[in-house]
């Protein structure tokens, strides 16, 4: 079975706002309902998870019903960090030879294709991490100075990042480390390798006000 946790436990302050970003309206609806919409349209029956600040659950509820939403989901409290939160909602999944995907709540615009692949991806390879090539040129800065480094070797990573669930929730078993930067790096520190597969550049994590304005953009051109 394939499942997905959808982690939402954003403050506002990149936002630049007092509403957790997650629950900022795009056309009249809170980002995070955008998101869940996206999964709930899969072809393929999906166990979605929702994992929530506790203090924040309470305005979600009140946020559905004010706009009649009502979708399939399990709602989950979430925990001290991203890696703890993700840790409560893999313990809802009983079923430890599925597949379950991992996705940002404030990426709102994944393809469905981009899903299916990462889904079809983690079961013959073990592992699928959605990412994009860098368009711009980066450089390494030190306390030496900085230089240019080649791009081509750099791959920016989005979400989702599907894995089969009973060897993630081990690798969630084996405790925090501060160095965990996404679910993908705890996965490899438990000794498994990472498949990257192709990502798209509309599937942008919502985080500061100028992201709001391409938010908008992209679902203007998609109507």
């Amino acid at each position: 079975m394939y499942h997905v946790v959808i982690v939402a436990g954003g403050s506002g302050s990149r936002m630049q706002s007092e509403l957790p970003k997650q629950f900022i309206e795009l056309q009249g609806k809170p980002i995070l309902m955008h998101t869940i919409e996206r999964f709930a349209e899969f072809p393929e029956k999906l166990n979605i998870i929702l994992v929530l600040p506790q203090k924040d659950i309470p305005l979600w509820e009140e946020l559905c019903e004010k706009h009649s939403f009502q979708a399939d989901i399990i709602t989950v409290m979430g925990g001290q960090t991203r890696y703890h939160s993700v840790e409560n909602g893999l313990k809802t999944i009983n079923d430890d030879q599925g597949y379950v995907a991992i996705h940002d709540g404030v990426r709102p615009f994944i393809e469905l294709e981009t899903i299916a692949l990462g889904f079809e991806t983690a079961k013959e390879k073990g592992s699928a991490v959605v990412s994009v090539p860098l368009k711009d040129s980066i450089r390494e800065v030190d306390r030496e100075g900085n230089k240019a480094v080649e791009r081509s070797a750099y791959r920016l990573i989005q979400t989702p990042q599907t894995f089969p669930v009973g060897k993630l929730k081990e690798a969630f078993a084996s405790g925090y480390q501060e160095a965990f930067t996404d679910d993908a790096s705890v996965y490899e520190f438990a000794g498994h390798s990472i498949t990257l597969i192709e990502g798209d550049y509309k599937n942008i994590k919502l985080t500061t006000p100028e992201d709001l304005v391409v938010a908008e953009a992209f679902l203007n051109s998609s109507k």
